[in-house]
């Protein structure tokens, strides 16, 4: 395993870097761990001293990675929702690929022998898809201004940190669990609608998109296991750039995904799609990848399945009503 001193995340307020920076602090009691965040952003794990500054601001991260020297860096930030992306592309553009390029170029300056851990996304396949199930080597055909701009700061930060460095590249598949409460994330909504219902807050209607599509879902818990064995085989690997699925390498149907939370459900309800949930015609029909190359690496496989993480984000829905309920008005 890997020993680290001084750890970056960013992107660690987030609901994948929260889980990550909880594990991050687990596994290397020792390091010195620093959390970017936004001027006036609060949240982060309390193991993670604040690092001000805005990612976008390359005089600033260029300042901060000068002074902090970082030997590991974990980039997550950046926009991570499509359905945002697609009515925001210059925000999504200025932060998926400005800010991983700032942040790239410092370290490359500053740091260059610093093993990067790049959160991209399987989405980077996109029209792939269509041939089936894929692994690395398929090629990158995004259909969408989020995938787009990960391709794009996959290709940024292979060129500025390939020579010293040593990067990876992770592609994760649609992944969900406890403590997901965005919205715009569709398993998340429909746990959070239907804990609505549940506690008498809602109507017994749940609003949806298009229930056709067929996804590969992973358990953050076992997306965040994958991290951990990836940084702690970051020496290890073959190669200055490394690229890695994480997948179970089955789609599920976001119909038989809600079958399986109205199952679990405590309330009956009604299901109701609503035409602005519908995503554009360049939606791919089904996703899911191979991660073999993953588990011959590192020997990852998934330990939560499908109904442990729906479960969880259920249970984990509940339990924000119950604060909301009991919070003072």
């Amino acid at each position: 395993m890997a020993a680290f001193e001084r750890i970056l995340v960013t992107g660690g307020a987030g609901f994948v870097g929260g889980h990550l920076c909880a594990a991050l602090a687990e596994a290397y009691p020792q390091a010195t761990r620093s959390l970017l965040l936004r001027p006036g952003e609060r949240g982060g794990h309390e193991a993670f001293a604040a690092a001000v500054a805005d990612l976008v601001d390359e005089a600033a991260i260029d300042s901060l990675i000068a002074r902090m020297r970082p030997d590991l860096v974990v980039h997550l930030a950046g926009q991570s929702s499509i359905a945002q992306a697609l009515h925001a592309a210059e925000m999504t553009w200025r932060v998926n690929f400005h800010g991983s390029f700032a942040l790239g170029a410092a370290v490359a300056r500053h740091c260059p022998t610093a093993a990067f851990l790049f959160a991209s996304t399987a989405a980077a396949y996109g029209a792939s898809f269509r041939d089936g199930v894929l692994n690395e080597d398929a090629p990158l055909r995004p259909v969408d201004v989020y995938s787009r701009s990960k391709v794009a700061a996959e290709s940024a930060l292979s060129d500025l940190l390939a020579p010293k460095g040593r990067l990876i590249v992770a592609r994760p598949v649609n992944h969900s669990g406890p403590g997901q409460r965005n919205r715009n994330f569709a398993l998340a909504s429909f746990a959070a609608q239907i804990a609505a219902i549940e506690a008498g807050r809602a109507e017994p209607r749940l609003r949806v998109g298009d229930l056709s599509k067929a996804r590969d879902f992973l358990d953050v818990r076992d997306v965040i296991d994958a991290y951990l064995r990836l940084i702690a085989s970051a020496r290890d690997l073959p190669a200055s750039v490394s690229i890695f699925n994480i997948a179970s390498g089955r789609a599920h149907r976001m119909e038989a995904l809600l079958e399986r939370l109205r199952g679990q459900a405590r309330a009956q309800f009604e299901i109701e799609v609503d035409p602005a949930l519908l995503r554009p015609e360049s939606d791919i029909a089904s996703v899911a990848c191979d991660a073999t190359r993953l588990t011959e690496a590192t020997g990852w496989r998934p330990r939560h399945d499908i109904d442990d993480m729906l479960q969880a984000l259920l249970d984990d829905a509940r339990a924000a009503q119950a604060q909301a309920t009991t919070a003072p008005s």
